[in-house]
């Protein structure tokens, strides 16, 4: 039996925002965060610091977050009750009740990193997690596995160590690898989120790059989707479609009035905290604070049970295509959404 996959993305998310509630009624035992720097809460920040005295990336970056406030996994955590520690702090001695993150910036889908030291990309970080599950235990089943990761293997980058990808074939084969693993030790409740157009990024729009990109992404998107559709019924495998949230809010569908510049780049912008809510962009790769929220609220809204929609009657049918656009709103309030 073919699992079907939970997905959620731009129509969804355009009406179920406003009915995020302050606490969920979900109930996950832990997060475990695999990724990049989009999902990063330090990790990069402690190593560089513990090598060079100085952690990266430095103030006006917010602790050791790649954005200038907390990050989607910030958010989303919070919002479930959970406070996951990243995996540069197990060696302190703290034992994490409630997840880890294991997300380093530069992150590679492979075991390369784009970063300037010898830091992991995603499938060390999927074989960390492997050796702390002992041989006679598997994962626990109650968590929240999240797997973001796939623009670096794309993107252009200043490394002299890898080269960026023309094609997804190894991208996907690293991402399939991943989850693989994660079912293996018994995941049940896994989130993968696929990649916005990254040809439409500060660091990459109106350039030669820019189309090819695009593809790419979309090649991209359409094969991440492909991945859940072989699992077992018992895997809860949610697609997060980032692509579509961000393309709404690069149309000026989301409140932000500047979508194309930086704000790091803007010192009116960097020194004023409610500029920073009219940016998309904190630096040319990266998302303000304020659109890692919207992130952070469509992967809640992503994980809380919606309820099931309504079929109208016929004759309703009928009269919905007779009053035109009241009729599409009569639909939407008939389907709770």
């Amino acid at each position: 039996m073919k699992k079907q996959i939970v997905t959620t993305g731009l129509f969804l998310f355009s009406f179920l925002l406003p009915l995020r509630a302050t606490a969920s009624t979900l109930s996950f035992s832990g997060m475990y965060v695999f990724g990049d720097s989009i999902s990063d809460q330090g990790n990069v920040f402690n190593v560089t610091l513990e090598a060079t005295g100085s952690g990266f990336p430095p103030p006006p970056y917010f602790d050791g977050r790649f954005s200038n406030g907390p990050n989607w996994i910030d958010y989303l955590a919070e919002d479930l009750g959970l406070n996951p520690i990243g995996s540069t702090n197990l060696a302190s001695g703290v034992i994490p009740t409630q997840g880890i993150n294991f997300a380093f910036g530069g992150a590679t889908t492979g075991i390369d990193n784009t970063g300037a030291l010898e830091l992991p990309g995603l499938q060390q970080q999927i074989a960390l997690f492997e050796s702390l599950v002992s041989p006679n235990q598997l994962a626990d089943p109650n968590a929240l596995y999240i797997v973001w990761a796939g623009a670096n293997d794309y993107l252009p980058t200043d490394s002299t160590t890898f080269t960026p990808l023309e094609t997804t074939d190894q991208t996907i084969n690293n991402l399939s690898s991943a989850l693989d693993s994660l079912v293996e030790i018994g995941a049940k409740n896994i989130m993968f989120v696929n990649l916005p157009d990254l040809g439409k990024i500060p660091r990459t729009f109106n350039t030669p790059l820019a189309e090819d990109l695009n593809d790419l992404t979309t090649t991209h998107n359409q094969q991440l989707e492909n991945l859940g559709q072989s699992l077992d019924a018992d895997i809860n495998f949610i697609s997060l479609d980032i692509n579509s949230l961000v393309n709404e809010a690069l149309q000026g569908q989301l409140g932000f009035t500047n979508v194309t510049e930086t704000c790091l780049n803007n010192l009116e912008c960097v020194a004023n905290p409610e500029v920073q809510k009219q940016f998309f962009f904190w630096d040319d790769l990266h998302p303000t604070t304020t659109a890692h929220r919207l992130v952070g609220d469509l992967a809640l809204n992503a994980l809380e049970p919606q309820p099931p929609a309504s079929v109208p009657e016929p004759t309703s049918v009928l009269g919905l295509f007779a009053f035109g656009a009241l009729g599409v709103a009569s639909v939407l309030k008939r389907r709770n959404l």
